[in-house]
């Protein structure tokens, strides 16, 4: 998976998980990866399924039906260091790392197969939530693939 520094996003602020997963989609969505479409079916995959991972990253994207409205396969990495709740008061699901996807056919489980072998390893998600440029990231998640 190749990816993009103009999505690639750091030190950024989310009220909510519906924003988070807004500007995940809408970035996507600018940079000519999805239609306008596939951000709100990335909210209502989060609602039927939490799109929360553990180790402190979720993984936005959209539902079945949605994969009309990829145009080509892509991934945007969102770094939260205050992080964004996935869950509830309750029972908080805190991600400090976003993976927002889009992917053509069947891309988007290999994608999310391979960022949920190199997330296993917490250190991996502490380096991203760390990392200080777009340039350090790519490096670091070069190691997916």
């Amino acid at each position: 998976m190749e990816f993009q520094k103009t999505l690639i996003k750091l030190n950024q602020h989310f009220e909510n998980k519906e924003a988070a997963i807004r500007f995940c989609g809408n970035l996507l969505r600018d940079a000519g990866y999805v239609k306008p479409e596939y951000v709100e079916a990335m909210l209502q995959r989060n609602e039927d399924l939490s799109v929360y991972m553990g180790n402190f990253i979720a993984i936005p994207h959209g539902t079945d039906e949605a994969k009309k409205d990829v145009l080509k396969s892509g991934i945007t990495v969102v770094q939260v260091p205050k992080g964004v709740n996935f869950g509830s008061e309750e029972s908080p699901q805190i991600a400090t790392v976003l993976f927002g996807i889009a992917g053509i056919g069947d891309e988007h489980l290999q994608i999310i197969q391979n960022i949920s072998i190199f997330c296993a390893d917490v250190d991996n998600v502490i380096k991203l939530a760390d990392a200080q440029s777009e340039d350090e990231i790519i490096s670091l998640l070069s190691k997916v693939d």
